[in-house]
């Protein structure tokens, strides 16, 4: 009895190492040590693999003799042989540049960026790609990819933002947009070497990704406001105008109680890695951030709603994680019935003075009910008066709705969020999530009056559906967009000085000047435009007003602060993509040689990972 003990506890033992010895963790990094997120790792032969996190950190399990293949886009791939040194010490990759892509275009640089050296330390072959059918009939995979894009994917269309008469309409109206989603979709499409669809380029979202050094708020305000004037990167004879807001950052140990129901669809479409699983994994980074003070209720749907977690204290961690891992997906889409049932939820569980807010995770496929974008716009728009918020978060590829999900965000008084990976479920659930649902202004628009003096004509970049009309900017029942915590907004005018010829703007087409606004002062005969602001505080409803004026002096781009020298450039890189007419620099070249100006901010790495999107981007 003994000997058959001790051979059984010898297996499990034996076992049990052997279990712990399949793990290799390491570390995916360039040729220069920069770490490399989003890396695909594959055991070779098998369906085994997993992706670098945001530090090229992963884990695998392998065993001895397998081959390990490294993937990344725009790099070499690697097959790396697993030695049992690998099972103990850090396994570190590094990969190279200059991998051969599908089919890459590379065009002239075309323009000129005044006293910049725009090269680029990328050299790409080409080859094309084809894929035969039946018959003689061949497509390549880049119009292969781009039609199932178009056919499964949904975007809401956007009419690029045309050059405006200053003598005829002076004035530029618009909400703010806090959503930064487009960018992170962005990058999911680079990363797989998918197409990307015009209208899934959204350049207000791109640039508002990241933060920017915009001084602290030093009134009563709210927000600071912060102008820039700089002579265009991309265009001969037209300057750049940015202006910045940044909110002012609130001590969140202090924030309100938070009344919180998840809406997640687990629908069969959420069926796949990068959907429900990369949700669920998401959803646990949140719950880490909650408190007793908070409540959570789970809501699923997909052929029904269903309440699965009753309201719980958020210092019941365990409980809310259990009922997130149990959840399966399978079934139709009942979107609409799902939306109901949260709602009523919250109301029941509203916390005066709260943060109320539900929040939905899906990748936008609402096939039963109320599926049409205004049905779903009329129910939430019903429920916002309420004081319940509405945060949209998008998963997945190949199915995501992103006009679905932007609808339900503008008219719920909420943000969207796409998650690629699980780096930027961090950073949207964890570090900036009670931020960004601690609204310190509400209902914020802008409005900036040119001067026809100085301006002949000018062109919001970007916020095409957030325009709005330049009566509602003093009425204070259209609804705008709102600011959190120590957030950064950005806009960017380009603008053609008077007497200025540009190709842009068509002599026959322009009406003659309007009589009564042709006429300036000597006193603000040297003001360019001025920028107005209306903003709520949280609980008021009249709104209050900032006013900043706008000299005109440009100064040259090398003058110009590294921050803007790294917006223009992911400005630029968006107007690419959208294919825009208004630029005459078409090369990635140029929006390299921007963005590595700017990298001297970038304590999070976000700016380094734009710069290596870009070059590993390929038409």
């Amino acid at each position: 009895m003994k000997l058959l003990f001790k051979t059984i506890l010898f297996v499990l033992i034996s076992f049990s190492l052997q279990a712990q010895n399949s793990m290799i963790n390491g570390i995916v990094s360039d040729e220069a040590g920069l770490p490399l997120p989003g890396a695909t790792i594959i055991v070779k032969g098998t369906s085994n693999g997993t992706q670098s996190d945001f530090d090229g950190k992963f884990k695998i399990k392998a065993e001895e003799g397998n081959i390990l293949v490294f993937t990344y886009v725009g790099f070499t791939t690697k097959n790396i042989k697993v030695t049992p040194k690998d099972f103990k010490d850090t396994l570190m990759v590094s990969l190279k540049n200059g991998a051969q892509l599908d089919e890459v275009v590379v065009t002239g640089l075309k323009g000129k960026v005044s006293g910049l050296n725009i090269t680029s330390r990328n050299k790409v072959r080409k080859r094309n790609v084809r894929i035969h059918l039946r018959g003689n009939r061949s497509i390549p995979v880049s119009q292969r990819n781009q039609r199932q894009v178009r056919e499964q994917e949904s975007y809401a269309l956007v009419e690029e933002n045309t050059f405006k008469t200053a003598s005829v309409s002076p004035l530029s109206t618009f909400s703010i947009d806090v959503d930064r989603a487009s960018y992170s979709n962005i990058r999911r499409m680079i990363n797989n070497s998918q197409p990307i669809p015009v209208d899934a380029v959204k350049v207000e979202e791109m640039i508002n990704y990241f933060s920017y050094n915009y001084p602290e708020p030093k009134t009563n305000d709210p927000f600071s406001v912060y102008t820039e004037l700089v002579q265009s990167p991309w265009n001969t004879n037209t300057s750049i105008l940015r202006i910045g807001l940044k909110g002012k950052i609130i001590n969140l140990d202090k924030r309100p109680a938070s009344n919180l129901v998840f809406l997640l669809d687990v629908s069969g479409s959420m069926n796949s890695s990068n959907k429900l699983p990369l949700l669920k994994s998401a959803l646990k980074i949140l719950v880490d951030e909650l408190n007793a003070n908070d409540k959570v209720s789970l809501v699923v749907y997909a052929g029904a709603a269903g309440l699965v977690l009753p309201p719980t204290s958020g210092a019941n961690k365990e409980t809310i994680l259990n009922a997130i891992e149990n959840l399966s997906a399978g079934g139709s889409t009942a979107g609409g019935q799902g939306i109901k049932l949260a709602y009523k939820i919250a109301e029941e569980n509203f916390i005066k003075g709260g943060n109320n807010r539900i929040i939905l995770a899906t990748d936008g496929d609402f096939n039963v009910g109320a599926s049409s974008d205004r049905a779903m716009k009329d129910l939430v728009k019903d429920q916002r008066d309420n004081g319940v918020f509405l945060t949209c978060l998008g998963f997945g590829m190949g199915n995501y709705k992103d006009s679905k999900l932007e609808t339900l965000a503008q008219n719920g008084n909420g943000n969207h969020a796409y998650i690629d990976t699980m780096q930027e479920a961090q950073k949207i659930l964890g570090t900036e999530f009670f931020g960004t649902i601690y609204t310190i202004a509400k209902d914020v628009k802008i409005q900036v009056e040119f001067n026809p003096q100085l301006v002949k004509a000018y062109r919001l970049i970007g916020y095409e559906n957030r325009l709005l009309a330049n009566e509602d900017f003093k009425n204070d029942k259209k609804d705008a967009g709102d600011l959190g915590s120590g957030h950064n907004v950005t806009a960017l005018y380009e603008i053609i000085p008077v007497d200025t010829e540009s190709k842009y703007i068509s002599e026959e087409n322009t009406l003659d000047p309007l009589k009564y606004t042709t006429s300036t002062t000597s006193q603000h005969q040297y003001e360019l435009a001025t920028v107005k602001l209306r903003y709520k505080k949280p609980n008021e409803d009249f709104s209050k007003v900032m006013l900043v004026s706008v000299l005109n002096k440009p100064i040259h781009i090398n003058e110009a602060s590294e921050d803007f020298k790294f917006m223009s450039a992911v400005a630029l890189f968006g107007m690419q993509l959208k294919q825009s007419e208004y630029i005459e620099l078409k090369d990635k070249k140029a929006v390299i040689a921007l963005a590595e100006q700017g990298l001297q901010n970038d304590p999070e790495g976000y700016r380094s990972e734009f710069v290596r999107l870009v070059k590993s981007y390929r038409k």
